[in-house]
């Protein structure tokens, strides 16, 4: 018996152990990832300067870069091939903009005045010099790998760019889940239902939840269920496929989602009725309520949705929580309809569709224009 309880011990031992190393570890990658992301800055900032010293024509950058190559990669090993050296100095070029102000703490280090006088064949001995002293630089911001870096990088507009950097880094998006968001026009579908200046804030500040419509997108994008966009399916199979992937579903609704339930009986009168899916909001303090309907939407889909609306308020939703939301999620919908049948001053019901193929992101861009167009 004692033996079995030792054992027991040391395995429950072992598992914090393991815990710890693996904290630890993750941790030492990251440090890793950052000085390497501050080290590709600093060395995008040196080849500008350097050029911005010297002779800043095409020929002269790309002769420049291939004998910088050949000297690195010898020093070094891989890893600093002419595209790579390229994708650093507009790694620099894009983001030196934002970091100006915190430039003149490298000047105090005395780094800028190093850079002014270096030339090329110098330049890789000043690297190592670099990486050790990465603390200097202004880099607080660099919180992603350089892959995510590389990618956003290819976004043009600086404001979505912005956006998406600061919502990778507060929601931990892996590089995949960046890509997923940016193909799913997560930034054009937000910004189609703000003004101007809502959308400028959106790319300074991210998603910001501070009152119902925060949290509803129109369309939604589930892709990932793998469901073709002609191909014929039940609302229990919609479901299933949610719940099958909810872990992605939870990411496609955005900030502050926690499951409940599904199929979530409500009950008076003798009558039973279900809500297909049953969130909480943690940042609104509300319970989120979804129905899912593979065709047009009717008014008596909306009306349903007010009646789970008011049982959740009047029966369930604590007295500290806000009132419930409810989101009828359909295939197709009438906005005139929708309209009508909803109060003037509705905050509680929405209808949004569903899309299960991604987005034309040119057709959404476009969209936009003609919205900003039209509100201006």
């Amino acid at each position: 018996m004692d033996e079995i309880t030792n054992n027991t011990e040391t395995d429950h031992l072992a598992d914090i152990i393991a815990s710890l190393i693996e904290e630890s570890r993750k941790h030492v990658v990251a440090q890793i990832n950052t000085a390497m992301v501050r080290t590709y800055y600093e060395i995008g900032r040196i080849i500008v300067e350097n050029e911005q010293g010297g002779d800043s024509r095409a020929t002269y950058g790309k002769s420049m870069l291939k004998e910088l190559s050949g000297r690195l990669n010898k020093r070094f090993g891989k890893g600093f091939s002419v595209d790579n050296l390229e994708n650093m100095r507009r790694f620099y070029r894009t983001y030196s903009d934002r970091n100006s102000e915190t430039l003149s703490r490298i000047s105090e280090a005395g780094i800028s005045e190093i850079v002014s006088r270096i030339s090329v064949e110098k330049i890789s001995e000043t690297l190592s010099r670099i990486s050790e002293n990465a603390s200097i630089a202004p880099f607080d911001a660099f919180s992603l790998s350089w892959s995510h870096y590389l990618f956003l990088m290819r976004i043009d507009n600086p404001e979505e760019r912005s956006f998406y950097e600061r919502e990778a880094i507060e929601e931990r998006w892996s590089l995949r889940e960046l890509k997923r968001q940016f193909d799913s026009a997560l930034y054009e579908r937000l910004a189609l239902s703000k003004d101007k200046q809502a959308v400028s804030e959106m790319s300074q500040k991210g998603i910001v939840v501070a009152k119902p419509e925060d949290i509803v997108k129109d369309p939604y994008i589930l892709e990932f269920l793998g469901l073709p966009e002609e191909s014929k399916y039940s609302e229990s199979t919609l479901e299933q496929r949610i719940i099958d992937k909810l872990q992605i579903f939870l990411m496609e609704l955005g900030k502050g989602y926690t499951f409940v339930g599904r199929q979530v009986r409500l009950t008076f009168d003798d009558k039973h009725f279900f809500c297909d899916l049953v969130f909480f909001n943690r940042l609104l303090q509300c319970f989120v309520l979804i129905d899912l309907k593979i065709g047009e939407i009717t008014h008596q889909d909306l009306g349903q949705m007010q009646m789970y609306v008011n049982y959740y308020d009047r029966k369930v939703k604590l007295p500290t929580e806000n009132p419930t939301v409810g989101i009828v999620l359909c295939k197709k919908k009438d906005d005139t309809m929708v309209e009508m049948t909803l109060p003037e001053d509705n905050t509680q019901i929405f209808a949004s569709k569903y899309q299960t193929v991604l987005p034309n992101k040119e057709d959404f861009s476009r969209i936009l224009e003609e919205y900003a167009t039209y509100t201006a």
